[in-house]
């Protein structure tokens, strides 16, 4: 079913359980386009019904993730609608966008996001919006939108940001649009882990290898529930969390894991 993703404006790669995404226009800190966007909300999708694929990992080719979005495909024809009075454009656009984050949280892989370089306006999002980040000491993560006159407002930033690194660092990062060192991303908890740049990849996939042989379905559980409890209360986040777990404990993982202690042996998961 993998062999039916064929982007033209991304990498697409599957290693056994593992799907790699790479922004790869390297020669321009890989920006991302109309089309770009439009494929990554499809694959993600798509991504819902792939249950061969357990894990994702995102990264940039090059020495980037990326800078974002293209200032003369994205940034110059929306300057273009908004003169043509194009609103509807405009609001199709940002809902797109938007869309793309949805997309990513929706999809019941574990996203892990391989950060490198420049990490900056939308790229920054991809980032934001994947379930973990590892990054190296010269990777530089910005949410410019502030800086070409936008708020910081931009496909949930405002929401996401501050649960990930507190309310007043992310409330800093959104009005002034300046650059999070490596150094401040870790201590805050932006970046789960940093890596001299020659490892990056090696450790990403280390890391998704661990999770696809782990229980994917309860990793698909414990992604929705970090996704939907945000707005809960405690105690409906704990009646929610019941009925998720007891869900689990049906799952053919769960005995393995037990039968494997009782045998004094290292479960081997299937995700069922």
């Amino acid at each position: 079913m993998s062999e039916t993703i064929r982007p033209q404006h991304f990498g697409w790669k599957v290693d056994g359980k593992v799907a790699t995404i790479t922004l790869n226009r390297p020669e321009k800190k890989n920006p991302l386009t109309f089309g770009s966007y439009g494929e990554l909300v499809d694959t993600f999708r798509r991504l819902v019904r792939m249950a061969e694929i357990k894990v994702v990992v995102i990264t940039g080719a090059g020495e980037n993730f990326s800078s974002g979005g293209d200032v003369h495909e994205i940034i110059g024809p929306l300057v273009g609608m908004r003169e043509l009075e194009q609103h509807d454009k405009l609001l199709a656009f940002t809902r797109m966008t938007g869309g793309l984050v949805k997309a990513m949280r929706a999809c019941p892989q574990p996203i892990i996001a391989a950060v490198d370089g420049i990490c900056a306006g939308a790229g920054a999002i991809l980032a934001m919006a994947s379930d973990m980040r590892i990054g190296t000491p010269r990777c530089k993560t910005a949410f410019l939108f502030v800086r070409v006159g936008l708020s910081g407002a931009d496909m949930g930033a405002c929401a996401m940001l501050p649960r990930i690194i507190g309310q007043g660092r992310a409330a800093e990062l959104l009005y002034t649009g300046r650059f999070m060192t490596s150094d401040e991303a870790a201590s805050w908890g932006f970046l789960n882990k940093v890596v001299e740049p020659e490892k990056l990849m090696e450790e990403a996939s280390k890391l998704a290898r661990e999770f696809a042989e782990g229980p994917t379905a309860a990793h698909a559980v414990t992604k929705q529930c970090l996704n939907e409890e945000w707005n809960m209360s405690i105690e409906k986040a704990i009646d929610h969390e019941a009925d998720a777990q007891a869900k689990c404990m049906r799952t053919e993982d769960f005995a393995r894991a037990y039968r494997a202690f009782a045998a004094k042996q290292t479960p081997k998961f299937e995700g069922n």
